[in-house]
């Protein structure tokens, strides 16, 4: 049986690095065998805001309730977006707060300050672009981004491992090396067989 891989856009322009990426990637593991479904978030219709919390609910838009469908048929998430003022742009951090809700990503526990990881059995990458060089990000910003991804999103939903790949920096990069990274993206894909 041939892997499941959703790719998650998070960049809400079509044409962008991230986009090139996303494509690279999900070509790849379509080519290795994988089955595999493409999110653009900039294609979406919904509204990004969780105006009340969770202290009502919001009725899920046709395009997030198509969207969780898509999460719980993968087992392998791959989300693909720029890091902006240290972490993911407004519309992927939306998307997450509309559709990662409890009674979906996670459940609370009665009496207890534990929760249940409704997203269990899952494994996730992070392709993620940004204009500082990822050695700065990593040691002087200490990648507010990555964990608030990672650890505070995924892993808290269950979704482990999660591997990170940085992309950077982006706006002095050579089209010599976004070729390269385009084709490291593929090859990233090419091992969802």
């Amino acid at each position: 049986m041939s892997r499941q891989v959703l790719v998650v856009l998070g960049h809400p322009c079509s044409d962008s690095l991230c986009a090139g990426l996303a494509t690279a990637y999900a070509e790849a593991a379509r080519a290795a065998g994988a089955q595999v479904r493409v999110l653009r978030l900039g294609s979406l219709a919904f509204d990004p805001l969780l105006h009340a919390g969770y202290r009502q609910v919001q009725t899920l838009e046709p395009d997030l309730v198509a969207a969780q469908q898509d999460i719980l048929w993968a087992q392998h998430l791959v989300w693909v977006y720029p890091i902006w003022w240290g972490a993911m742009p407004a519309l992927l951090k939306g998307f997450i707060d509309r559709v990662f809700l409890p009674g979906f990503a996670f459940k609370y526990r009665e009496g207890s300050s534990l929760w249940d990881k409704l997203l269990a059995g899952r494994t996730a990458e992070l392709l993620v672009t940004m204009d500082s060089p990822p050695w700065y990000f990593r040691w002087v910003t200490r990648m507010p981004g990555h964990h608030q991804m990672k650890r505070a999103i995924l892993e808290y939903s269950g979704i482990r491992p999660v591997r990170v790949h940085s992309f950077g920096p982006v706006r002095s990069a050579s089209p010599t090396r976004i070729a390269q990274w385009l084709e490291k993206a593929g090859q990233l894909g090419s091992r969802q067989s």
